[in-house]
């Protein structure tokens, strides 16, 4: 099992650190990061991404606010309050920010002004709640949701877990291109839980599967279809004593390795193409959604929360934002 060392100060404790991959190999993370709190007393942050402006924003899901924080002094400011619940953001090439609404399956637009207008709807492919959102610099973004009414069936029965349960068996869901122009295009099937979605330098697009316990990447043909799916990360085994990794976020370098949270473990990993971990920072309480910010890109941004389920989440403000600094920053920095 991986051991960490907690610092009193909350600041990054560096030590050696040795793990084993599946098959045995053995290899060594030099440093170990324990992240920094910043910012308490949110209910769950997601889709955290920096603004042209420098400044990162943050999804409350279950306050219903888009924050927008300041990174030298780590205040936040509401930009816009989200009735349908917010989760994914991303920009399009004018500098307007894209948001999720959540429940009514809308992708909003904050104007210069402040008002809010709706850029696409999504609710002919989307399935459960829309969620995660990756916004290429062009201004097409990719939508991903739930695939099933995952909110419904907690309603239904509060100590259910529709996700890894025992008797759990969540449909497959599709994923949504919109163009800049608002129009929306299924272009891949058959994801177990798509969340975070990142983008690589070659091109290749690569989604989270929750539940599949994996990073999944496809080329985008000429047509923007998602073709050649393939397995970039198997995490079926990566977590202490070779339990699954249940990515959430991520957020990738410019390296081209993701940071991919691991929300059971109190941990974000590195992650190589294959899978091989190389690095990790803790977190005081799980980790669901992370980013890259800072003027040089290399503030590892983690939103935290004692859990996602929202018959908690909803009611107490465990959310929190912890950095740490890392050795490579975002692309293009």
């Amino acid at each position: 099992m991986t051991r960490y060392r907690h610092t009193a100060s909350g600041t990054a404790s560096l030590h050696e650190n040795h793990h084993a991959t599946a098959t045995g190999e053995a290899f060594a993370l030099n440093v170990m990061k324990t992240a920094k709190i910043v910012y308490e007393n949110m209910k769950f942050g997601e889709g955290p991404g920096q603004g042209p402006d420098g400044k990162v924003y943050v999804s409350d899901f279950y306050a219903f606010e888009v924050l927008r924080f300041d990174t030298q002094d780590w205040q936040a400011e509401v930009v816009a309050k989200i009735p349908q619940q917010p989760s994914g953001l991303g920009w399009l090439p004018d500098g307007r920010l894209l948001i999720v609404s959540m429940l009514d399956h809308k992708i909003l637009r904050l104007e210069t002004d402040g008002s809010l207008s709706e850029h696409a709807d999504v609710s002919g492919i989307s399935r459960g709640a829309t969620n995660e959102m990756r916004v290429d610099p062009d201004g097409v973004a990719w939508v991903g949701n739930f695939g099933f009414d995952f909110y419904a069936e907690l309603a239904a029965d509060p100590n259910a877990d529709p996700l890894f349960g025992p008797d759990a068996n969540p449909p497959t869901a599709e994923i949504a291109r919109v163009d800049p122009d608002g129009s929306v295009h299924e272009v891949a099937q058959g994801l177990r839980f798509p969340n975070g979605t990142v983008r690589l330098s070659d091109g290749t697009l690569v989604i989270a599967e929750t539940c599949g316990s994996c990073l999944t990447a496809f080329d985008v043909d000429a047509g923007g279809m998602l073709v050649n799916r393939r397995v970039w990360a198997d995490m079926s085994a990566l977590g202490p004593n070779g339990v699954p990794i249940r990515p959430d976020g991520t957020c990738v370098d410019a390296e081209d390795a993701i940071w991919v949270t691991d929300p059971n473990h109190n941990r974000v990993v590195r992650l190589a193409e294959g899978g091989k971990v190389l690095d990790e920072v803790h977190t005081s309480q799980g980790c669901f959604a992370v980013a890259l910010a800072g003027e040089d890109g290399k503030t590892l941004f983690c939103c935290t929360a004692r859990t996602s389920n929202p018959n908690i989440a909803a009611h107490q403000r465990t959310g929190k934002i912890e950095i740490a600094r890392v050795e490579v920053g975002l692309p293009g920095i």
